[in-house]
Formats: structure tokens, sequence, C-alpha cells
């Protein structure tokens, strides 16, 4: 039975790639998302798959829309 599964890794350098092109540390966006740095740090790093709400806040804290995230993603997949 296929069970499909999200690479992490793919997710975590699609955000890091959206901060990146705002000029965001990691430090400033895990502020602005209210997050953690180290949380921040380890779903970038693919080691922690944000949930939906830190999804939402990570990508409010960069202007854009959830959807916009999730559609990058989908280009690796």
């Amino acid at each position: 039975m296929y069970s499909p599964t999200l690479d992490s890794k793919i997710v975590g350098k699609v955000i890091a790639d959206f901060r990146k092109k705002k000029g965001f540390s990691q430090e400033v966006l895990s502020g602005f998302a209210d997050i953690g740095r180290t949380h921040l740090s380890a779903i970038e790093r693919g080691e922690r798959k944000p949930t939906l709400e830190t999804l939402y806040r990570i990508s409010s804290a960069l202007d854009v829309k959830m959807s916009e995230i999730v559609t990058e993603i989908e280009k690796f997949i």
C-alpha cells in the first residue's frame, strides 16, 4: 500500500528560501512568527515539520499566503 510522506528537508528548504528572499534572519522571522529560533532552525534543517499553526505564523510573518509556501513545496514532490 502506498503511503505518501512529506519530506521535511524540502519543507525546511522552501521556508528558508522564503525567509532569505525577505532578507530576514532566523532570529527576526522567529520573533515575528512568535516561535522559538531553535524551533525555526530545526524546521529549516528538516529535523522537524511545522504544524499548520506554525506554518500559518511563518507565512504571516513573511507576508505571504500559506498556499504560496505549499505550492512551492509541491514543486519538489
